[in-house]
C-alpha cells in the first residue's frame, strides 16, 4: 500500500497535503467476536453492506455470521455488554438479503432458492427482548426469474419487495408489494414499463409514508426518470431529465447511478456518464427530485472529467494513468442543512475469480444546499485484499456529523497497519491528514478487519471489528473513543 497523498480543490484553489500518520484515539474496550467470512457471487454489490445498526437510545445491534448454517442478531449496550442474541438458522440455498431497523424492531430478509422457486421471507425481532417472529413469505418467483428485490424506507417502518416481469430478456413491468414494519401487507402494485422500449434499468424506493419512488434510466440509458406512486391515490407523479445525449458528436450514456431518499420524499440522484464508443468518463450529473409538495426538480451543473481532473487524480495517487477507469458511485452524504457530498471510489480486480480485489482513490464532490458544485477533493489510497475477503475489509466507512464527514479506512501507512480516520470539512472540501485509531491491526493473509461492522455511536465513539497484530489473536469487537 502506497503512502497516500490528498488533493483538495475548490474554486480553483488547490492544496496538496502530505499524510503523516499519528494516533488520535484510544481503544476503550474490546470483546470476543465470532465471525465467518461470507462468500458471494457479486463482490462489487453486497446485499447487506452494513451489519451494525446503532440505536438512538444507545448501543447497537449486529448481524453476525456464526457458521455456515447460522447467523445471529445480537444487541449490545454502549459498553459492549451483550444484552441478547437470537439465532437465525439458514438452510442450504438461503442467504441474507436485508437487515434494517425501526425504533422498535429489527427486520431481516432471507432469500431462499430451491429447485421449485425463489422466495423472499422476513423475520422481525423485538429490539428490547430479541424475540423473533416466525419467518413470513413476502414474495415468490420462478427459479429462472431474476432475483427479487427489496428496499426499506429511511425510518425502517416500510418495506417494498418486487419481482421483474419480463418478455425474453426485456423487463416489461415490476410487480411489487408494500409492507408495514410488522410485515403486514399494505398494497400490491404493478409498475408498467411497456412505454420504455429498449434497454433500461429500474429500481424501487419506498418512503416513510409508504409512497413508492420508481427510478428509471431509459431512452437508451440517457434519461433519468422518477415516478411517484401513492397508496391512497391513483395519480402517478412523473419527473424526468436527460443526463446523456450527443456532445461534440460523441454519444454519452449513463454508466453508474446512486440514489438517496430522505424522510420528506426528496430523492437525490447522481449519475456518472461516459462515452458510448470509447468508455471514457465524461461527467458527473446530480439531480434533486422533490416530491414533498407539488413536486420540483433541480438539476445541478455537471462536473466534467477533464484532463486536468485526471492529472489531479494521478498526483493524489502517485500514478500515471492515461484515463479514469473502474470508478463507481458509493455514497450520497447529506448534512442537516442539505449540503451534499457525492462519493465515488475506484474498485477493481486483477483478473479472474480468485484474484485480489483493489480499492484506490476516493473522489469527493461537494454541492451546496442549492445544488451548486462548490469543491472537489481526492483522497489517495491503495488497498488490496485477497479474493476470499472480497471487499469486506477494504474501501471505507463514512458518517456525517454537523458540517463534517468522518471517513475510516484500514491501511498500512509508514509501515503501521491500523484503522485511520480522516475528517472532511463539507464547507470547504479540505480533508485532514489520516490519524491512526491505535488498534495495531494485523496485516497477513487471515481476516484482520471487517468493514461491515464499523459504525458510530456518536461523533467521538466508534464500533469496529478487527484482529490485533499478535500471534493467535482472534477478531475482537472494539469500542474506540476519539480524543
Amino acid at each position: 500500500m502506497r503512502f497516500p497523498l490528498l488533493f483538495a480543490s475548490g474554486f480553483g484553489l488547490a492544496t496538496l497535503l502530505l499524510a503523516p500518520a499519528s494516533t488520535v484515539a484510544q481503544r476503550v474496550k474490546s470483546a470476543a467476536f465470532s465471525y465467518l467470512p461470507e462468500q458471494t457471487d457479486d463482490r462489487y454489490n453486497q446485499r447487506v453492506g452494513s451489519k451494525t445498526l446503532t440505536l438512538p437510545t444507545g448501543g447497537f445491534v449486529i448481524l453476525a455470521h456464526k457458521s455456515a448454517t447460522e447467523y445471529a442478531v445480537e444487541r449490545y449496550d454502549a459498553d459492549l455488554k451483550r444484552l441478547w442474541s437470537t439465532a437465525l438458522p439458514l438452510a442450504a440455498g438461503e442467504a441474507i438479503d436485508g437487515f434494517n431497523r425501526s425504533t422498535s424492531q429489527i427486520t431481516v430478509l432471507v432469500h431462499q432458492a430451491t429447485g421449485a422457486a425463489q422466495q423472499l421471507g422476513g423475520y422481525t425481532l423485538d429490539i428490547a427482548s430479541g424475540q423473533k417472529t416466525p419467518v413470513k413469505k413476502l414474495i415468490e418467483v420462478g427459479t429462472r426469474d431474476r432475483r427479487p428485490g427489496a428496499s426499506f424506507s429511511p425510518d425502517g417502518t416500510k418495506l417494498v419487495v418486487w419481482r421483474y416481469l419480463t418478455q425474453g430478456a426485456q423487463i416489461k413491468a415490476i410487480s411489487a408489494s408494500i409492507y408495514d414494519e410488522k410485515l403486514t401487507k399494505v398494497k400490491d402494485r404493478t409498475y408498467d414499463f411497456h412505454d420504455q422500449g429498449g434497454f433500461f434499468s429500474s429500481t424501487v424506493h419506498v418512503g416513510n409514508d409508504g409512497s413508492q419512488l420508481v427510478t428509471l434510466v431509459g431512452d437508451e440509458m440517457k434519461k433519468l426518470t422518477v415516478r411517484r406512486y401513492r397508496n391512497d391515490s391513483p395519480e402517478v407523479k412523473v419527473m424526468s431529465v436527460s443526463v446523456g445525449g450527443t456532445f461534440g458528436g460523441k454519444v454519452v450514456n449513463v454508466f453508474d447511478t446512486r440514489f438517496r431518499l430522505l424522510a420528506d420524499n426528496t430523492l437525490y440522484a447522481a449519475a456518472i456518464c461516459n462515452e458510448r464508443e470509447t468508455g471514457l468518463y465524461h461527467s458527473l450529473k446530480v439531480v434533486k427530485f422533490d416530491f414533498s409538495a407539488e413536486g420540483d426538480m433541480k438539476f445541478a451543473p455537471e462536473f466534467k472529467f477533464t484532463p486536468e481532473y485526471l492529472a489531479e487524480v494521478n498526483k493524489a495517487n502517485g500514478s500515471a494513468a492515461k484515463r479514469l477507469e473502474d470508478m463507481y458511485l458509493t455514497d450520497l452524504l447529506l448534512t442537516d442543512d442539505k449540503q451534499l457530498v457525492v462519493v465515488a471510489e475506484k474498485k477493481y480486480e486483477e483478473g479472474g475469480d480468485d484474484s485480489p480485489g483493489h480499492t484506490r482513490e476516493l473522489h469527493l464532490f461537494g454541492y451546496n444546499e442549492f445544488q451548486s458544485p462548490t469543491w472537489h477533493s481526492i483522497i489517495g489510497k491503495d488497498q488490496v485484499a485477497p479474493a476470499t475477503e472480497g471487499y469486506s475489509s477494504i474501501g471505507y466507512r463514512a458518517a456525517v456529523f454537523g458540517p463534517e464527514v468522518q471517513v475510516v479506512t484500514w491501511e498500512k501507512l509508514k509501515n503501521k497497519s491500523d484503522l485511520y480516520l480522516r475528517r472532511l470539512n463539507v464547507q470547504t472540501g479540505v480533508v485532514s491528514e489520516p490519524k491512526g485509531l491505535g488498534l495495531n491491526v494485523a496485516s497477513d493473509q487471515n481476516p484482520s478487519y471487517v468493514k461491515d461492522f464499523t459504525g458510530w455511536l456518536d461523533a467521538k465513539t466508534l464500533i469496529g471489528v478487527s484482529r490485533p497484530s499478535k500471534k493467535s489473536a482472534a477478531l475482537m469487537l472494539n469500542k474506540i473513543v476519539v480524543k
